[in-house]
Formats: structure tokens, sequence, C-alpha cells
């Protein structure tokens, strides 16, 4: 980046050469459509909804496990969250979850697939057609992946990824991804060109970049937003990133592998489930109380004083969040994802991992 613009004698802006770059290749990378990099997952997701225009106090069903950012959108964006829960001994919503809450004042659904593994995006996209409800498909945690929910693979889902089904779907790009920007920073996607011109709009203070007009006048502007804009230098690290992203999810499978067949007589702890259309990004592993003589925090916090990289309970759980529940009018429960969070923790898999730190994982 310093190379390129110094040979080009000015200074890097937004919305230039490597950001372009980026765009182009991430659009190629999910089989086409439109990419827009911004400065955060939570503005990626922000971006996302607001680039729906959905009228306030629209009724949304969102998934019961997410980060704080796409929630807290929802909430600055005046809707109105209705909390899904997960299926059983899964941190994923289905299609039987999203049927339960639909109503005739749905709007749209904010569906998010968990720790890498997708959810089963392909009926769920077919049935929301249907109903004339749009989807944001948060895949934050699941660039790259595809999905295998079914028993038989649907057409629709053969050879497309996560982000390819919804209206919009959106990225973070945050250190620890498998597609990250060395720090903080996230993607819009979208397959829908009216929809990408609401993104680009919601992501840059109104602007309309596919005019010629002068972009620096406020005036031109055709309503209120915020500034989303990233940067010339995490738009190269994040290409670098993108390049390397089905290299990642192959090693960070290849190694799930190894750990689910090494963990075969494990008898205190088992896996979660697995298919070929992960791409990890944390992997749960479930707990048998009635094996220990301690609890399975007790258990979880001592693996990890041990040196094994993991979260003792997953508390990215809205429904664990008191603060969070005035802004839900109807059921705050999900008792699924609850009860899951309670019978697992959450291993740290990367694509380093060697055999050796497995065997020594399992060990401990």
């Amino acid at each position: 980046v310093i190379y390129y613009y110094k040979s080009k004698k000015i200074d890097p802006p937004y919305q230039g050469h490597f950001e372009k770059k980026l765009s182009k290749e991430f659009s190629r990378y999910m089989h086409g459509g439109y990419s827009l990099p911004v400065s955060s997952g939570t503005s990626a997701a922000f971006v996302a909804i607001q680039s729906l225009m959905l009228k306030k106090n629209s009724e949304i069903l969102i998934s019961p496990v997410n980060d704080s950012g796409p929630i807290n959108s929802v909430f600055f964006l005046n809707l109105k969250p209705i909390l899904l829960d997960s299926k059983i001994n899964s941190y994923n919503s289905n299609l039987d979850q999203i049927k339960k809450k639909i109503t005739k004042k749905t709007k749209a659904v904010l569906l998010a697939h968990i720790g890498g593994m997708s959810s089963e995006i392909g009926k769920i996209s077919k049935y929301l057609k249907q109903k004339k409800i749009l989807l944001i498909e948060d895949c934050s945690q699941a660039a790259g992946a595809e999905c295998y929910q079914c028993k038989k693979r649907c057409t629709t889902c053969i050879n497309r990824k996560v982000g390819e089904f919804g209206d919009v779907s959106f990225f973070s790009t945050m250190y620890r991804k498998n597609i990250a920007s060395a720090g903080s920073g996230g993607i819009v996607f979208t397959k829908n060109i009216s929809i990408f011109k609401n993104i680009q709009s919601c992501a840059d203070r109104g602007k309309q970049p596919w005019k010629k007009i002068n972009q620096n006048d406020p005036s031109k502007c055709i309503y209120p937003a915020l500034n989303h804009n990233t940067n010339e230098f995490s738009s190269a690290i994040t290409l670098s990133s993108l390049k390397r992203l089905n290299r990642t999810n192959y090693l960070r499978k290849k190694i799930i592998k190894y750990l689910i067949k090494k963990m075969a007589k494990c008898e205190i702890c088992k896996p979660s489930y697995f298919d070929n259309g992960f791409s990890p990004f944390f992997f749960p592993i479930e707990v048998n109380e009635n094996s220990l003589k301690v609890s399975k925090l007790k258990f979880a916090k001592d693996l990890k004083n041990l040196g094994v990289g993991l979260l003792e309970e997953y508390n990215c759980i809205i429904s664990k969040w008191k603060w969070a529940k005035k802004y839900f009018s109807k059921d705050f429960n999900a008792e699924n994802a609850f009860r899951y969070s309670k019978k697992t923790f959450n291993l740290f898999i990367n694509e380093n991992f060697t055999k050796n730190q497995i065997n020594k994982i399992i060990d401990k």
C-alpha cells in the first residue's frame, strides 16, 4: 500500500485501489454479486440491515446466538426484534423455529451461521421467498461455509456458499476470523443491484457514488447515514487473507477431523456435529457431567489453566443478556441454545494446529 501510493504521490484514500480490488475479488469468490468492505463487522451488520429500508417498528426475527453488534444495529434502527431459538444441540436456528415465530407482521429474518456451521439455509431461503419475507444472512463466523444440513443435499445449495442465499449478507473480518483484516473490518454483500446502491449510500453518509456528481457535497445526499468507510491498509490485508481462505478452511477442517478421530474413546467429552461444509471458527465440545466430580464449568476452566485454548461457556446467547430484555416485546427465552451452552465449551482451532498439539489436548 505504501509503495503503491508513494508512486502515485497521493495519500491512501477510502474507496481506493485496494478496496476496489477486494470488492471485486470477494464478489468473484461469492460466484458474482456486489461487495463493499467497511470498517468493522458491526458496521457491516448495520449497513446490511439499513440497506433494506425497513419501516420503523417492523418485526424482524433474529437468531438466538449472536454478537451484540448486529443486535444493537436492530435496536438503533428502530426495528422490533423477535427472538428465535436454536434447534436442539446446536447454536443455529432452523426452519421449524422460524415457522413458530413468523406472523403477518414479520418483515425480515436475521439469520446467523454460528461457529462456522451453516444453518439449513437452502430450506429457509426458499420458504421466506414464498412468504415474501426478506432474509439477512450473518456470515461473520462462517466465510466460505456451505450447507450440508439435509440428508441429501438440495440442488439449490450445491456450489453455493452462505451469504449467497439472502437478500443481503454481511461478514466480519475481525482478527481470528477465517478471513481477517488484522483488527476490525467487515464486508457487505448482495446479488441485487438496487440493494447494493442502498448499501453504498448507507455506508457513506447517504451519498450516491453511482452518479457523476460532487460526492463531497452533502446537499447531494439522499438520506441520513453514517460513515462506515474502511481504509486501504485493512483492505490489502483482507485481500491477502481472502486469497488464503479456501486453504485456511481446508486446514481447519482437516485438524477437526483428526480431533474427532482421537476423541472416539473419550468418556467425558465428545465432539459436536461436524460436516464438510464447515468454515470453522470454533468447535463446540460436549461434556458429560455425570462422568465428572466437578461441574462442566470447573472442568473447562481447569483445561484452560492447563493451556488449552477454549471458552468455558458461550454467552453470545441473547436471552442471557438481562440488559437486552426490555427491547423484546415477546418471548425472550431461547431454551435450546441456553441448554447447549451449559453442556459445552468452545475449543479454539486454527489452521496452524498440528496433530501433536491435538494429541496433547486429548491427553489433558
